[in-house]
């Protein structure tokens, strides 16, 4: 299917209880092409009064679809998994369109995506209780699991598919209904996964998919309303922290997967070229617009000179252009703010003595296309090792001694992943020990996996996704004491 004709068939209506539906007032927003800044077409923005349509189906179904068998979830997760299997190239080349990575990145990411799917309709099944006598011998202990209740999701736009599948996979699983509010950059594909759910026979009001340019007012809304029972996040750290505040009024459960400023450590008794391998994994997987992306490479003195050309050559192949061009392995940045964020960062490095050895400055023409960049020697005053970059810029600075590189890669009020290479075991662990992150990847350069918990400490927030720990941020305890 070509471009204009996918662009034809894609959802645009708000998705409420299981029906598509136009906006409360008929407002609309649009969708533009990262690669070229063109509209791709518009979609109905929803307000603050639809939103609550949303939460009125959702608690309306929330009893049935706590009591519907967990098999029987967990067959119509699995339904969802192989229509997303069967459709593959589609919803590649739409999340394309509309985020900007390259096609084989999102090919990467539904495949990726759809396995939480597969894996929490497994764990459906597999939510455990105890039973146990009292130590006192007076009666009974029986602890149960019970879904939290209705649920409202907010995803990002680097991974439109992944990042809501990793949210919704559980939450169904656990018996929960859920509303999805999209980024408003990329609501697309999460309109064509609800078209799934319609064809999977989910019953009306357990899912809505609520697309806005007024996220404020919209959430805002869902977070005051006492029937909703628990918040998801991911994004940035800043919306995170006021997300938190909201939500404390009504003691919502809540998970955030917030920022990073992931460190990628390279010692001197590393296999260089597996480090390069790997930090061309960590660093453009999402052309570096990835929570987990290598911000920072602390390289070991005696091998920095060795790593550092080795990487710049790597990079200095990758072909930028539009996303759905085959060839292309580096597309465009999301916006024209991310475009002038990551252009803020390289240039107070350069100002602060970085010297740049690859790319370095956005071309001219249309779209919000930013250069493979290396900069070595940057020093520790500069902005870029400190905030997040989001964008395919390699910083590299150097260490002499393991202490001073934990304490480097330690020196962040980020903590969500790291990156380590050395040959020595002991070493790995020792070092992954001292490293204050939910995550570390030793001698490899992508961690994300559907069966491992995924989630930071620090300013990277709490809770887990993925693994059987993402069922249970899902889930309430009771306890019954029985004579």
């Amino acid at each position: 299917m070509n471009p204009a004709e996918l662009i034809r068939a894609v959802p645009t209506k708000l998705w409420i209880g299981g029906t598509p539906v136009d906006a409360e007032n008929g407002a609309t927003f649009p969708v533009r092409n990262p690669a070229t800044g063109d509209v791709l077409t518009e979609v109905a923005d929803a307000s603050p009064g639809d939103a609550v349509k949303a939460l009125d189906a959702a608690v309306a179904a929330q009893a049935d679809w706590a009591a519907t068998p967990a098999r029987e979830r967990g067959e119509l997760l699995r339904s969802v998994f192989e229509k997303i299997a069967a459709r593959a190239e589609t919803f590649a080349q739409l999340m394309t369109l509309e985020m900007g990575k390259a096609l084989p990145e999102s090919r990467a990411e539904v495949k990726y995506g759809s396995e939480f799917f597969r894996w929490f309709a497994e764990e459906a099944v597999r939510m455990e209780g105890r039973y146990q006598s009292a130590p006192a011998g007076n009666g009974r202990i029986l602890v149960g699991k019970q879904p939290v209740g209705p649920c409202l999701a907010i995803t990002p736009w680097n991974f439109p598919l992944a990042m809501g599948t990793r949210k919704i996979g559980p939450a169904l699983a656990a018996g929960c209904t859920m509303i999805v509010k999209p980024a408003s950059e990329t609501p697309l594909t999460m309109l064509a996964l609800a078209e799934l759910f319609v064809e999977a026979g989910l019953p009306q009001g357990v899912l809505s998919v609520l697309p806005t340019s007024h996220s404020g007012a919209v959430t805002e809304l869902l977070l005051e309303d006492p029937r909703l029972r628990k918040l998801t996040f991911t994004g940035s750290t800043a919306v995170g922290r006021m997300l938190v505040e909201k939500s404390a009024k009504g003691l919502l459960r809540t998970s955030m997967e917030l920022g990073g400023n992931a460190p990628f450590v390279v010692f001197d008794d590393a296999d260089i070229d597996a480090a390069v391998d790997g930090a061309m994994l960590a660093k453009l997987r999402n052309g570096g617009e990835a929570c987990t992306a290598a911000n920072r490479f602390h390289v070991a003195n005696a091998v920095r000179e060795e790593f550092t050309a080795k990487l710049t050559e790597r990079m200095a192949a990758s072909k930028m252009g539009p996303g759905i061009d085959p060839e292309t392995t580096l597309g465009p940045l999301i916006n024209r703010d991310q475009l002038e964020t990551v252009t803020d960062l390289v240039e107070d490095a350069v100002k602060a003595g970085a010297e740049v050895l690859l790319g370095g400055d956005a071309p001219e023409g249309p779209g919000w296309f930013y250069p493979a960049t290396v900069l070595a020697d940057v020093p520790a005053s500069a902005r870029i090792l400190r905030e997040e970059v989001f964008g395919p810029v390699a910083a590299i600075t150097g260490f002499d001694t393991e202490a001073e590189a934990v304490a480097a890669a330690n020196d962040t009020e980020f903590g969500l992943a790291a990156y380590i290479y050395t040959r020595d075991l002991d070493r790995a662990l020792r070092v992954s020990d001292a490293l204050e992150t939910g995550m570390v990847g030793v001698n490899r350069g992508v961690i994300s996996d559907t069966a491992a918990p995924f989630g930071g400490v620090k300013a990277s927030g709490f809770g887990r996704e993925g693994g059987s720990e993402g069922i249970a941020e899902y889930l309430e305890t009771k306890y019954i004491a029985l004579t």
